[in-house]
């Protein structure tokens, strides 16, 4: 399965997703930004690679359905809720996306 973590930088949320579901095996997984500034921006490619897609927050997904509108027609999408307060591998953060992330693929077949 292949999953994208998107926020909005790609500085700390999205790398801490990739980080902890690509050391799990039956996972691919890239994660990205949102933001002309991020150290990775996502793009259409990604969107298409993806099998699941996993933004941080609303906005997130607001800013991909304006960019990628038709790409995502039949993309599970899943909103996380997790803000942009914390620094990458923050433990707290570590728990939260373990917490959510596991939730949301216990539900996929």
């Amino acid at each position: 399965m292949k999953l994208l973590f998107i926020c909005s930088r790609n500085q700390w949320r999205s790398p801490t997703a990739e980080q902890l579901w690509r050391r799990r095996s039956g996972y691919e997984v890239r994660s990205a930004g949102t933001s002309p500034k991020a150290r990775r921006t996502v793009s259409a490619s990604d969107v298409i690679w993806a099998d699941v897609i996993l933004v941080m927050e609303s906005k997130h997904r607001q800013r991909l359905r304006a960019e990628f509108a038709r790409l995502l027609e039949h993309k599970p999408l899943y909103v996380l809720d997790i803000p942009d307060e914390y620094q990458y591998m923050d433990e707290v953060l570590i728990d939260e996306l373990e917490a959510r992330v596991g939730a949301i693929l216990a539900t996929l077949p």
